[in-house]
């Protein structure tokens, strides 16, 4: 089986299936038959092709590997060329179906994330410096040197940059120019700096409090507890109803695994885990109940299939399910336990990304502060 989309309102129905049946044709016509089914139910019409897998010349089967994917993506372009249809220029490759999906939902993944930073910067600037210092603020840095050969946006910070023809068409740079010269024509060169002006100031100082104690003797939570805490602390989950909301993309995007992250906090303040090794002390003690509760399980099957007394059928039954009960608990507490030992260095690295762009959040305050001062004077 394998399926041709054209762009939305660029071919009519019966070119759609021309070119399909010039394609099975070009492909697969002399050795094996082709049913090719134009749909019209989509706003990208589309081809589908399901192949009789024995060919009628010889009766080999057909060989479905990757070379054959590249060669019909290669005559689907060819045949849209002759036709004057577009063609994707730089093809994309395989998005995974978890991640494809919570884009499409419009979950705060890594690409997502990206869009929405540029479409904001987008919105407020009129001249390609006053965009990247707009990307900047919101924790990207775009690339776009004449030495590279395709742009790309990264977080500041990272390792790894995005190329922008893989956000779509409307985030590449021939769109962004588009975007900012309307913006030039109609708002002038200052827009963004009105809109700097125009906005109330989101950092707010720590405030000074006089208290009669002393907090010398304050206890303090270290370890691991301390370290989730307060990354929900910086997430906005605790204190509830905070309203805040973090400032770099690596926090924003974490809300998309809260609740694999509460289950992780819960885990963590009940057992009171302090270090790594706690954890693995209690993934072991897990594992080890696990295995005697599976030995149980697997005598209860054992018995069943014996067993020919119905009073009897049922009470094994009944221990049977108590069992499966008790070892699907201890399968979700290793896995949330194991996934606090692989969060863990994610997490210092996203604090640190969120503390500094708090930092020079706090350094624009002040330096705002300081341009009022001598302004007034």
């Amino acid at each position: 089986h394998g399926y041709q989309s054209f762009k939305p309102e660029e071919v009519t129905p019966e070119q759609c299936h021309e070119i399909g049946v010039k394609l099975a044709k070009r492909l697969w016509g002399d050795r094996y038959q082709v049913l090719v089914a134009t749909h019209l139910n989509k706003k990208h019409l589309h081809n589908h092709f399901l192949i009789n897998s024995v060919s009628y010349v010889n009766g080999k089967k057909f060989n479905d590997d990757k070379h054959c994917y590249f060669q019909m993506r290669e005559a689907s372009d060819a045949l849209c060329r002759e036709y004057a249809i577009s063609v994707i220029k730089s093809p994309k490759g395989h998005t995974p179906r978890s991640l494809y999906f919570a884009e499409k939902n419009g979950e705060p993944t890594k690409l997502n994330l990206m869009r929405e930073a540029i479409a904001e910067a987008l919105n407020i600037s009129s001249t390609p410096q006053d965009f990247r210092e707009a990307l900047r603020e919101r924790g990207y840095e775009l690339r776009n040197d004449t030495n590279r050969k395709y742009a790309t946006i990264i977080r500041i910070g990272s390792e790894k940059a995005v190329r922008l023809f893989r956000l779509g068409e409307e985030y590449d740079i021939p769109a962004i120019e588009e975007k900012l010269r309307e913006n030039r024509c109609r708002y002038g060169s200052q827009l963004y700096w009105r809109y700097r002006r125009s906005q109330p100031q989101t950092f707010q100082p720590a405030g000074k409090y006089q208290m009669k104690s002393s907090l010398t003797k304050a206890k303090r939570i270290g370890g691991l507890r301390g370290l989730y805490l307060h990354y929900c602390y910086l997430l906005g989950i605790l204190p509830k109803n905070s309203g805040r909301r973090p400032l770099s993309p690596e926090l924003r995007e974490e809300w998309r695994h809260i609740d694999e992250i509460s289950r992780q906090v819960k885990l963590i303040c009940r057992e009171k885990f302090d270090t790594a090794a706690d954890v693995q002390s209690f993934i072991g003690k897990r594992n080890s109940d696990l295995e005697l509760l599976t030995a149980a399980r697997n005598r209860c099957y054992n018995q069943l299939r014996r067993c020919e007394d119905p009073e009897a059928i049922i009470k094994i039954r009944h221990e049977r399910d108590g069992l499966t009960k008790q070892i699907a608990t201890l399968r979700k507490e290793i896995k949330t336990a194991q996934g606090v030992l692989d969060r863990s260095e994610a997490i210092h690295k996203n604090r640190n990304a969120e503390l500094a762009m708090r930092a020079e959040q706090q350094r624009e305050h002040l330096y705002r502060i300081k341009s009022e001062r001598s302004y007034e004077r």
